[in-house]
Protein backbone atom coordinates (compact mmCIF):
# COMPACT_ATOMS: atom_id res chain seq x y z
CA UNK A 1 0.00 0.00 0.00
CA UNK A 2 2.96 2.33 1.00
CA UNK A 3 4.62 2.03 -2.05
CA UNK A 4 1.28 2.54 -4.44
CA UNK A 5 1.15 5.33 -2.16
CA UNK A 6 4.74 6.90 -3.19
CA UNK A 7 3.76 5.76 -6.79
CA UNK A 8 0.83 8.00 -6.94
CA UNK A 9 3.32 10.75 -5.56
CA UNK A 10 6.07 10.26 -7.92
CA UNK A 11 3.66 10.04 -11.02
CA UNK A 12 2.34 13.63 -10.39
CA UNK A 13 5.70 15.03 -9.58
CA UNK A 14 6.84 13.78 -12.80
CA UNK A 15 3.44 15.36 -14.36
CA UNK A 16 3.79 18.43 -12.55
CA UNK A 17 7.20 18.74 -13.92
CA UNK A 18 6.60 18.23 -17.47
CA UNK A 19 4.23 20.88 -17.86
CA UNK A 20 6.49 22.99 -16.04
CA UNK A 21 9.01 21.97 -19.04
CA UNK A 22 6.30 22.39 -21.59
CA UNK A 23 5.92 26.00 -20.01
CA UNK A 24 9.41 26.86 -20.25
CA UNK A 25 9.31 26.30 -24.12
CA UNK A 26 6.06 28.36 -24.08
CA UNK A 27 2.24 27.49 -23.80
CA UNK A 28 0.27 25.82 -26.99
CA UNK A 29 -1.24 27.29 -29.15
CA UNK A 30 -4.93 27.79 -29.17
CA UNK A 31 -7.22 24.97 -30.94
CA UNK A 32 -9.15 25.62 -33.53
CA UNK A 33 -12.41 25.82 -32.72
CA UNK A 34 -11.98 27.28 -29.22
CA UNK A 35 -13.76 30.70 -28.23
CA UNK A 36 -11.48 33.80 -28.16
CA UNK A 37 -9.50 34.38 -24.81
CA UNK A 38 -10.82 37.66 -23.21
CA UNK A 39 -8.20 40.53 -22.88
CA UNK A 40 -7.81 44.27 -21.66
CA UNK A 41 -4.20 45.73 -22.76
CA UNK A 42 -2.82 49.01 -22.89
CA UNK A 43 -2.57 50.75 -26.48
CA UNK A 44 0.03 52.91 -27.32
CA UNK A 45 -2.94 55.13 -27.59
CA UNK A 46 -3.20 55.66 -24.45
CA UNK A 47 -6.75 53.57 -24.40
CA UNK A 48 -7.38 50.11 -22.78
CA UNK A 49 -8.35 47.90 -25.50
CA UNK A 50 -10.44 45.02 -24.49
CA UNK A 51 -12.02 42.18 -26.24
CA UNK A 52 -15.59 43.42 -26.07
CA UNK A 53 -14.68 46.46 -27.98
CA UNK A 54 -14.56 44.34 -31.11
CA UNK A 55 -17.96 42.86 -31.04
CA UNK A 56 -19.35 44.29 -33.89
CA UNK A 57 -17.29 43.25 -36.11
CA UNK A 58 -18.15 40.34 -38.12
CA UNK A 59 -15.04 38.73 -38.48
CA UNK A 60 -11.76 39.40 -35.67
CA UNK A 61 -7.81 38.94 -36.92
CA UNK A 62 -5.66 39.11 -33.76
CA UNK A 63 -2.17 39.44 -35.01
CA UNK A 64 1.12 38.80 -32.58
CA UNK A 65 3.82 40.85 -33.72
CA UNK A 66 6.48 42.83 -31.88
CA UNK A 67 9.71 45.43 -32.85
CA UNK A 68 12.71 43.95 -32.83
CA UNK A 69 12.21 40.77 -34.76
CA UNK A 70 13.35 41.30 -38.62
CA UNK A 71 10.33 39.28 -39.81
CA UNK A 72 8.32 41.33 -38.12
CA UNK A 73 9.23 44.11 -39.97
CA UNK A 74 8.98 43.16 -43.09
CA UNK A 75 5.52 42.10 -42.70
CA UNK A 76 4.74 45.78 -40.73
CA UNK A 77 3.50 46.92 -44.54
CA UNK A 78 1.84 44.25 -45.57
CA UNK A 79 -0.55 44.06 -42.04
CA UNK A 80 -0.57 47.84 -43.05
CA UNK A 81 -2.18 46.80 -46.23
CA UNK A 82 -4.08 44.06 -45.14
CA UNK A 83 -6.11 45.90 -42.60
CA UNK A 84 -6.85 48.91 -45.80
CA UNK A 85 -8.03 46.08 -47.55
CA UNK A 86 -10.35 44.77 -45.04
CA UNK A 87 -11.41 47.65 -42.77
CA UNK A 88 -14.21 48.38 -45.06
CA UNK A 89 -15.74 45.09 -45.40
CA UNK A 90 -16.17 45.18 -41.53
CA UNK A 91 -13.18 43.18 -39.97
CA UNK A 92 -11.57 43.89 -36.91
CA UNK A 93 -8.06 44.26 -36.58
CA UNK A 94 -5.58 43.95 -33.43
CA UNK A 95 -2.20 44.08 -33.10
CA UNK A 96 -0.64 42.54 -29.68
CA UNK A 97 3.17 42.82 -28.65
CA UNK A 98 3.98 39.59 -26.53
CA UNK A 99 7.51 39.45 -25.01
CA UNK A 100 8.92 40.68 -22.12
CA UNK A 101 11.59 43.27 -23.24
CA UNK A 102 13.79 42.11 -20.37
CA UNK A 103 14.01 38.84 -21.82
CA UNK A 104 15.08 39.84 -25.53
CA UNK A 105 19.24 39.59 -25.55
CA UNK A 106 20.73 43.25 -26.91
CA UNK A 107 22.37 40.49 -29.27
CA UNK A 108 18.93 39.77 -30.60
CA UNK A 109 18.31 43.59 -31.54
CA UNK A 110 20.60 43.56 -34.62
CA UNK A 111 18.37 44.31 -36.46
CA UNK A 112 16.28 46.96 -34.91
CA UNK A 113 15.89 50.26 -33.87
CA UNK A 114 13.95 49.41 -30.87
CA UNK A 115 13.48 46.70 -28.84
CA UNK A 116 9.51 45.92 -27.73
CA UNK A 117 9.22 48.27 -24.32
CA UNK A 118 5.99 49.69 -24.09
CA UNK A 119 7.70 53.17 -25.09
CA UNK A 120 9.41 51.37 -27.64
CA UNK A 121 6.48 49.97 -29.48
CA UNK A 122 4.90 54.00 -29.50
CA UNK A 123 8.49 55.20 -31.60
CA UNK A 124 7.79 51.89 -34.13
CA UNK A 125 4.38 52.87 -34.59
CA UNK A 126 4.98 56.80 -34.98
CA UNK A 127 7.72 56.07 -37.59
CA UNK A 128 6.41 53.24 -39.32
CA UNK A 129 2.51 55.04 -39.37
CA UNK A 130 0.84 52.16 -37.61
CA UNK A 131 -2.92 52.10 -38.91
CA UNK A 132 -4.15 49.33 -36.12
CA UNK A 133 -4.63 49.17 -32.50
CA UNK A 134 -1.12 48.12 -31.47
CA UNK A 135 -1.32 46.66 -27.70
CA UNK A 136 1.31 45.88 -25.45
CA UNK A 137 1.42 42.43 -22.98
CA UNK A 138 5.06 42.31 -22.23
CA UNK A 139 4.35 42.74 -18.51
CA UNK A 140 2.17 39.73 -17.59
CA UNK A 141 2.14 37.93 -20.80
CA UNK A 142 -1.71 36.16 -19.72
CA UNK A 143 -2.80 36.86 -23.31
CA UNK A 144 0.26 35.79 -24.82
CA UNK A 145 -0.32 32.66 -22.91
CA UNK A 146 -3.89 31.99 -23.33
CA UNK A 147 -3.36 32.45 -27.41
CA UNK A 148 -0.23 30.48 -27.38
CA UNK A 149 2.17 32.34 -30.61
CA UNK A 150 4.54 30.47 -31.63
CA UNK A 151 6.46 33.39 -33.51
CA UNK A 152 6.36 36.82 -34.77
CA UNK A 153 3.98 37.37 -36.81
CA UNK A 154 1.66 34.72 -35.79
CA UNK A 155 -2.12 35.97 -36.87
CA UNK A 156 -5.49 34.62 -35.15
CA UNK A 157 -8.72 35.08 -36.84
CA UNK A 158 -12.27 34.31 -35.32
CA UNK A 159 -15.70 34.23 -36.99
CA UNK A 160 -18.52 36.23 -35.85
CA UNK A 161 -19.26 34.14 -32.60
CA UNK A 162 -15.34 34.57 -32.00
CA UNK A 163 -14.54 30.98 -32.30
CA UNK A 164 -11.03 30.65 -34.02
CA UNK A 165 -11.39 29.42 -37.42
CA UNK A 166 -7.49 30.19 -38.71
CA UNK A 167 -3.87 30.89 -37.26
CA UNK A 168 -1.02 30.55 -38.46
CA UNK A 169 0.81 32.87 -41.03
CA UNK A 170 -0.29 35.90 -43.37
CA UNK A 171 1.27 34.70 -46.20
CA UNK A 172 3.84 31.95 -47.74
CA UNK A 173 6.80 33.74 -47.74
CA UNK A 174 8.47 36.68 -45.85
CA UNK A 175 10.23 38.16 -48.83
CA UNK A 176 7.26 39.68 -50.49
CA UNK A 177 8.48 38.77 -53.76
CA UNK A 178 7.93 35.43 -53.65
CA UNK A 179 4.57 35.23 -51.94
CA UNK A 180 2.12 32.42 -53.79
CA UNK A 181 -0.47 32.04 -51.80
CA UNK A 182 -2.16 34.92 -49.52
CA UNK A 183 -3.21 32.75 -46.31
CA UNK A 184 -4.87 35.22 -43.98
CA UNK A 185 -6.74 37.30 -47.05
CA UNK A 186 -7.94 33.98 -47.81
CA UNK A 187 -9.38 33.09 -44.72
CA UNK A 188 -10.75 36.34 -44.58
CA UNK A 189 -12.45 36.66 -47.53
CA UNK A 190 -13.77 32.65 -47.03
CA UNK A 191 -15.34 33.60 -43.79
CA UNK A 192 -16.68 36.64 -45.06
CA UNK A 193 -18.81 34.43 -47.36
CA UNK A 194 -19.79 32.45 -45.03
CA UNK A 195 -17.78 29.52 -46.03
CA UNK A 196 -15.46 27.61 -44.11
CA UNK A 197 -11.97 27.84 -44.31
CA UNK A 198 -10.10 25.38 -46.77
CA UNK A 199 -6.66 25.91 -44.74
CA UNK A 200 -7.20 26.72 -41.35
CA UNK A 201 -3.62 26.12 -39.68
CA UNK A 202 -0.36 26.59 -41.37
CA UNK A 203 2.99 27.46 -39.58
CA UNK A 204 4.48 30.53 -38.66
CA UNK A 205 8.26 31.31 -39.52
CA UNK A 206 9.38 34.72 -37.55
CA UNK A 207 11.19 35.26 -33.74
CA UNK A 208 10.02 32.82 -31.17
CA UNK A 209 8.00 34.61 -28.49
CA UNK A 210 10.30 36.28 -25.68
CA UNK A 211 8.80 34.43 -22.81
CA UNK A 212 9.84 35.75 -18.89
CA UNK A 213 11.62 33.26 -18.59
CA UNK A 214 14.16 34.06 -20.89
CA UNK A 215 15.25 36.80 -18.96
CA UNK A 216 18.00 34.62 -17.19
CA UNK A 217 20.09 34.23 -20.66
CA UNK A 218 19.64 38.30 -21.48
CA UNK A 219 21.52 38.66 -17.80
CA UNK A 220 23.98 35.89 -18.68
CA UNK A 221 25.04 37.52 -22.35
CA UNK A 222 25.71 40.63 -20.19
CA UNK A 223 27.52 39.41 -17.81
CA UNK A 224 29.79 37.70 -20.43
CA UNK A 225 30.17 41.03 -22.20
CA UNK A 226 31.16 42.98 -18.59
CA UNK A 227 33.44 40.56 -17.90
CA UNK A 228 35.71 40.98 -20.99
CA UNK A 229 39.25 43.00 -20.93
CA UNK A 230 39.36 46.45 -21.42
CA UNK A 231 42.23 48.32 -23.24
CA UNK A 232 43.49 51.77 -24.47
CA UNK A 233 45.67 51.62 -27.21
CA UNK A 234 48.22 55.33 -27.70
CA UNK A 235 47.51 55.98 -31.63
CA UNK A 236 49.68 58.12 -34.06
CA UNK A 237 48.24 59.86 -36.56
CA UNK A 238 48.48 57.07 -39.46
CA UNK A 239 46.75 55.08 -36.96
CA UNK A 240 43.95 57.94 -37.07
CA UNK A 241 44.28 58.43 -41.13
CA UNK A 242 43.48 54.07 -41.16
CA UNK A 243 40.49 54.52 -38.91
CA UNK A 244 38.99 57.13 -41.08
CA UNK A 245 39.88 55.39 -44.30
CA UNK A 246 38.24 52.07 -43.21
CA UNK A 247 40.06 49.33 -45.09
CA UNK A 248 37.27 47.15 -44.11
CA UNK A 249 33.89 44.94 -44.96
CA UNK A 250 32.20 46.46 -41.91
CA UNK A 251 30.32 49.82 -40.56
CA UNK A 252 32.72 51.82 -38.52
CA UNK A 253 31.08 54.15 -36.21
CA UNK A 254 33.92 56.60 -34.33
CA UNK A 255 33.31 58.28 -31.15
CA UNK A 256 36.00 60.87 -30.28
CA UNK A 257 35.42 61.35 -26.61
CA UNK A 258 37.22 63.14 -23.68
CA UNK A 259 37.45 62.45 -19.62
CA UNK A 260 36.61 65.83 -18.80
CA UNK A 261 33.55 66.15 -21.33
CA UNK A 262 30.14 65.88 -19.48
CA UNK A 263 27.86 64.91 -22.85
CA UNK A 264 30.67 62.73 -23.99
CA UNK A 265 30.28 60.61 -20.86
CA UNK A 266 26.55 60.94 -20.69
CA UNK A 267 25.95 59.32 -24.60
CA UNK A 268 28.66 56.74 -23.95
CA UNK A 269 26.58 54.10 -23.30
CA UNK A 270 24.64 54.71 -26.10
CA UNK A 271 27.61 53.88 -28.17
CA UNK A 272 27.95 50.79 -26.09
CA UNK A 273 24.12 49.32 -26.44
CA UNK A 274 25.03 49.79 -30.34
CA UNK A 275 28.13 47.97 -30.05
CA UNK A 276 26.52 45.09 -28.27
CA UNK A 277 22.91 45.39 -30.42
CA UNK A 278 25.05 45.07 -33.62
CA UNK A 279 28.91 43.62 -32.86
CA UNK A 280 27.93 40.43 -34.04
CA UNK A 281 27.17 41.45 -37.87
CA UNK A 282 29.38 43.62 -40.01
CA UNK A 283 30.15 46.69 -37.58
CA UNK A 284 32.48 47.84 -35.18
CA UNK A 285 33.01 50.48 -32.98
CA UNK A 286 36.12 52.68 -31.91
CA UNK A 287 36.55 55.07 -28.96
CA UNK A 288 39.03 57.45 -29.39
CA UNK A 289 40.16 59.55 -26.46
CA UNK A 290 41.86 63.10 -27.15
CA UNK A 291 43.64 63.03 -23.69
CA UNK A 292 47.10 63.20 -23.43
CA UNK A 293 48.77 60.06 -23.38
CA UNK A 294 49.87 61.12 -19.81
CA UNK A 295 45.90 60.70 -18.65
CA UNK A 296 45.86 56.77 -20.01
CA UNK A 297 45.47 55.73 -16.27
CA UNK A 298 42.34 58.15 -16.08
CA UNK A 299 41.07 57.13 -19.75
CA UNK A 300 41.23 53.39 -18.72
CA UNK A 301 39.43 53.59 -15.34
CA UNK A 302 36.36 55.85 -17.32
CA UNK A 303 36.30 53.01 -20.30
CA UNK A 304 36.55 50.08 -17.60
CA UNK A 305 33.63 51.99 -15.98
CA UNK A 306 31.41 51.88 -19.34
CA UNK A 307 32.43 48.09 -19.81
CA UNK A 308 33.84 49.20 -23.33
CA UNK A 309 35.00 46.29 -25.01
CA UNK A 310 35.45 47.18 -28.52
CA UNK A 311 38.54 49.38 -29.35
CA UNK A 312 39.65 51.82 -27.67
CA UNK A 313 42.32 54.51 -28.60
CA UNK A 314 43.86 57.75 -27.28
CA UNK A 315 45.68 60.45 -28.50
CA UNK A 316 49.28 59.08 -28.17
CA UNK A 317 51.24 62.81 -28.91
CA UNK A 318 50.77 66.02 -26.88
CA UNK A 319 50.18 67.69 -30.53
CA UNK A 320 46.63 67.15 -30.42
CA UNK A 321 45.44 69.32 -33.36
CA UNK A 322 48.02 67.59 -35.87
CA UNK A 323 46.50 64.39 -34.78
CA UNK A 324 42.47 65.59 -35.51
CA UNK A 325 44.10 66.76 -38.47
CA UNK A 326 44.87 63.30 -39.58
CA UNK A 327 42.00 61.81 -39.15
CA UNK A 328 40.01 64.95 -40.70
CA UNK A 329 41.22 68.40 -41.46
CA UNK A 330 38.06 69.65 -41.01
CA UNK A 331 37.28 69.28 -37.77
CA UNK A 332 37.31 71.90 -35.79
CA UNK A 333 38.58 69.75 -32.35
CA UNK A 334 35.25 70.30 -30.31
CA UNK A 335 34.18 66.55 -28.59
CA UNK A 336 31.70 64.68 -28.59
CA UNK A 337 32.69 64.31 -32.44
CA UNK A 338 31.16 61.28 -33.94
CA UNK A 339 31.07 59.61 -37.62
CA UNK A 340 29.71 56.59 -38.83
CA UNK A 341 32.00 55.37 -42.21
CA UNK A 342 31.13 52.63 -45.24
CA UNK A 343 33.53 50.27 -46.01
CA UNK A 344 35.91 52.40 -47.68
CA UNK A 345 35.46 55.29 -45.78
CA UNK A 346 31.94 57.13 -47.33
CA UNK A 347 31.01 59.28 -44.10
CA UNK A 348 27.40 58.22 -43.36
CA UNK A 349 26.73 60.21 -40.53
CA UNK A 350 28.85 62.65 -38.62
CA UNK A 351 27.83 65.29 -35.97
CA UNK A 352 29.85 67.53 -33.64
CA UNK A 353 28.03 67.10 -30.05
CA UNK A 354 25.54 64.53 -28.80
CA UNK A 355 23.91 62.30 -31.59
CA UNK A 356 20.04 61.09 -32.42
CA UNK A 357 20.45 57.57 -30.86
CA UNK A 358 17.60 56.85 -33.25
CA UNK A 359 18.72 58.62 -35.94
CA UNK A 360 22.26 56.97 -35.74
CA UNK A 361 20.40 53.01 -34.86
CA UNK A 362 18.34 53.79 -38.47
CA UNK A 363 21.62 54.36 -40.54
CA UNK A 364 23.25 51.69 -39.38
CA UNK A 365 20.77 49.08 -39.91
CA UNK A 366 20.06 50.47 -43.43
CA UNK A 367 23.35 50.46 -44.11
CA UNK A 368 24.28 46.82 -42.75
CA UNK A 369 24.96 44.42 -45.61
CA UNK A 370 22.10 42.49 -46.48
CA UNK A 371 23.84 39.22 -46.82
CA UNK A 372 22.05 37.12 -43.91
CA UNK A 373 18.57 38.19 -44.23
CA UNK A 374 17.89 39.35 -48.07
CA UNK A 375 15.88 42.07 -47.77
CA UNK A 376 15.92 43.19 -44.11
CA UNK A 377 18.21 46.20 -45.66
CA UNK A 378 15.97 47.37 -48.52
CA UNK A 379 13.20 47.62 -45.73
CA UNK A 380 15.48 49.83 -43.91
CA UNK A 381 16.78 51.94 -46.51
CA UNK A 382 12.91 52.82 -47.56
CA UNK A 383 12.04 53.86 -43.98
CA UNK A 384 15.42 56.08 -43.76
CA UNK A 385 16.48 57.23 -47.65
CA UNK A 386 12.82 57.09 -48.88
CA UNK A 387 14.02 54.87 -51.84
Amino acid sequence: MRFRNWSFVLVAVLATLTIARAEDHGPPTLALGSAAPDFCLPGIDGQTHCLKDYASSPVLAIIFTCNHCPTAQLYETRIKRLVDDYRNRSVGFVAIQPNDPKAVRLDELGYTDVSDSFEEMKIRAAYRHFNFPYLYDGETQKTARAYGPTATPHVFIFDSERKLRYDGRIDNNPREQYVTRQDAPIALDELLAGKPVSVAHTPSVGCSTKWAYKEQSRQEAIARIESKPITVELANAEELKNVRNNDSKKLRLVDFWATYCGPCLEEFPEFETMFRMYGHRPFDVVTVSINYPDEKKGVLAALEKQHASERNLMFGATDIYSLMAAFDPKWNGAVPYTVLLAPGGEVLYQTNGPVDPLELRRLIIANLPDDDYIGHQGYWRAAVYGK
